[in-house]
């Protein structure tokens, strides 16, 4: 695909009408111009630059009649924007040169804005702040986990311009921002410098009775590491017993599930997927595991590498997973660059695999469902607890499961490969109650 956008995008641009060719012996000499130069191509690009004549047609119209001088950047950038909408999947898309570089400096974990991570609900439209970073301009403020965030500078922010509040957060070192939220009902406006934010992907504590806790809050940057260093140490505390946390945890990158992975199972099936030729793609953990009874904590908002990690360690009977289903993002994405101009690089994602968990368990518009189900009680829908505050009944179920699994009250077994006919009638049921993505956890600002 992007071959032949390329080219189609690049004829459009470069020569503003189509131009008649003329095919001889399976090629043509295509568009003599430019002090005669010639370019030849073969029979097949050929048909495929025919397929895009029309773009040029519109190009040549719009160069003819529009009563402003186009903005042909802009013009190619729709045009991207177009042709991967048109697959109708939310999780194509392309990344304008901003996007795209913002995307690796969130990866890499260091960039200059005010230390927050923002979660948006697309039922209600309503953006909440659902992390604050530590030692942030955020943080010194005042603004707090759980805050509504209504307003950055002169924007008006809502679940669908929160990319856009995102790039006004970010800036120059030193720079200030205007952040208006709502706080049990009360408006509060921060004026919050920006710096250098390094991003803690985990967050860890001691829970009573010798069980450790850890937070992971996405598949990102160096994870795995922080992850691994983190069980290490609430060993050496003493812990008996863990429990994982990925709630809101909606995913990032396949292959740092698999790393982390690596550290609970030992050289065992992780999943497979499949592309549409039917293509199976098999990816196995490596040998060297940890022992300590886990739990897994999700919740409706766990997606994608959160599923990956929870279903395949329920499936191997490695963890109990307790919560409530998880969101059902069963389709893995490839991040691919463009090719831009120096300086204004640019990319896109595009679907190309489903995953299925060992059992052969299908994920995608379904979820993994929970060992033990934890609903959040209604009063308390909304509300954001800090790091092992037992007041989080969810977290207090994870903690008694840990216990009973450590006491050995609980057993696990590995999940009985599903049969094809077990897939269809799951499948269906699962499709049927399927929503459009109620959530989506921006990048950290």
């Amino acid at each position: 695909m992007k071959k032949v956008l390329s080219l189609a995008l690049t004829m459009i641009l470069a020569l503003g009408s189509v131009c008649a060719a003329a095919e001889d012996e399976g090629r043509f000499d295509f568009f003599r111009m430019f002090n005669s130069n010639e370019v030849i191509i073969s029979q097949e690009e050929y048909d495929q630059l025919k397929r895009f004549s029309k773009l040029a047609e519109v190009y040549a119209q719009i160069q003819q009649y529009y009563y402003e001088e186009p903005d042909e950047e802009k013009m190619m950038e729709g045009a991207l924007w177009g042709m991967l909408e048109g697959l109708g999947d939310n999780y194509t898309f392309y990344y304008p040169p901003e996007s795209w570089k913002s995307l690796w400096e969130d990866d890499e974990g260091n960039y200059a804005g005010v230390g927050i991570q923002m979660l948006a609900n697309y039922n209600t439209n309503v953006v909440t702040i659902s992390r604050v970073f530590k030692n942030t301009p955020a943080e010194q403020a005042g603004i707090r986990k759980g805050d509504i965030l209504v307003r950055v500078d002169d924007l008006q922010v809502t679940a669908e311009n929160m990319t856009e509040a995102a790039n006004l957060m970010r800036g120059k070192e030193a720079d200030t921002v205007e952040l208006e939220i709502i706080r049990k009902g009360e408006n509060i406006v921060y004026t919050v410098g920006r710096a250098i934010i390094n991003v803690n992907w985990t967050e860890m504590t001691m829970l009573e009775d010798n069980v450790g806790l850890i937070a992971l809050y996405e598949f990102s940057g160096d994870c795995e590491e922080r992850l691994s260093a983190d069980v290490e140490e609430l060993e050496k505390q003493g812990a008996t017993a863990l429990i994982l946390d990925l709630r809101d945890n909606t995913g990032g990158w396949v292959d740092a599930a698999e790393k982390i992975a690596n550290i609970f199972l030992d050289k065992q099936l992780l999943f497979y997927s499949e592309n549409r030729a039917g293509n199976r793609e098999e990816r196995y953990t490596k040998a060297g595991k940890d022992d300590i009874p886990l739990v897994v904590l999700v919740n409706g908002a766990s997606a994608s590498s959160s599923e990956i990690l929870s279903g395949s360690l329920q499936d191997c009977g490695r963890a109990l997973v307790v919560g409530t289903q998880t969101y059902g993002k069963g389709i893995m994405q490839y991040v691919l660059p463009l090719s831009g101009v120096e300086g204004k690089e640019d990319g896109m994602q595009v679907t190309y695999a489903q995953y299925f968990m060992p059992s052969g368990r299908k994920v995608h518009k379904i979820g993994i469902t929970p060992d033990v189900i934890s609903e959040m009680p209604e009063e308390l829908v909304g509300n954001f607890f800090q790091l092992g505050d037992m007041d989080d009944p969810q977290l207090k179920t994870a903690w008694e499961q840990a216990v009973k699994l450590r006491n050995g009250e609980i057993e696990l077994k590995p999940h009985e490969p599903v049969t094809e006919e077990e897939t269809e009638s799951v499948s269906d049921l699962g499709t049927a109650a399927w929503a459009p993505e109620p959530y989506y956890i921006s990048l950290p600002l």
